[in-house]
């Protein structure tokens, strides 16, 4: 995460109020105002393939997929997050219209600068949601996907997709997408984690 945006303490009410009149997504942690910085283009390509194969996927049933542009409200610490993708499948998010509350599944794709931030504090964060099952963590230059499936009310289970390993099982959704459909249109060169 980068250096606050804004040097005076936000309640949420008055983030929320401001950032409406604000040209820039900024994410809320706990009284700070963080600025969102454009993403590189594997970035963005990656989080579209996994919110298109999520979308046709879904289509029909009462599961939703969401992209970055949609906020996250996590009251237990006081936060708003972007999250690259995020499913619901309740009926409340549905509805609502500036923030969702209640994600089946949260993905974050990582960069250099937000990658310990999305494994540390905001994964300990996303943990305080009752109704999340899973959480993802894309690593572009790796090719590899980390997928923690909720197994207990205190117990998260790691899930590691490394390369051409074929598919990626979403056990939230009960649903798969192929690794080569995830990093479709993606040039990098993976790095070698193997040894």
């Amino acid at each position: 995460m980068s250096q606050p945006a804004l040097e005076t303490p936000f309640d949420h009410a008055a983030y929320l109020s401001w950032e409406e009149q604000q040209p820039e997504k900024h994410e809320f942690f706990q009284g700070e105002v963080f600025a969102m910085v454009g993403a590189r283009r594997e970035h963005v390509v990656v989080a579209l393939n996994i919110a298109a194969a999520l979308k046709q996927r879904l289509r029909g049933g009462p599961c939703q997929a969401y992209i970055a542009d949609m906020k996250l409200h996590v009251s237990a610490v006081d936060a708003f997050f972007y999250p690259d993708v995020m499913v619901s499948c309740d009926p409340r998010d549905h509805a609502a219209e500036r923030y969702l509350e209640h994600p089946t599944l949260l993905i974050e794709v990582l960069s250099e600068t937000t990658a310990a931030f999305d494994r540390g504090e905001k994964f300990a964060a996303y943990r305080t949601l009752p109704d999340l099952q899973e959480y993802a963590l894309v690593d572009v230059r790796a090719r590899r996907i980390e997928s923690y499936r909720r197994t207990g009310e205190c117990e998260w289970l790691l899930r590691d997709y490394y390369l051409a390993q074929g598919d990626c099982r979403f056990s939230s959704l009960d649903l798969t997408l192929s690794v080569d459909e995830i990093f479709e249109n993606v040039d990098a060169t993976p790095m070698d984690y193997s040894g």
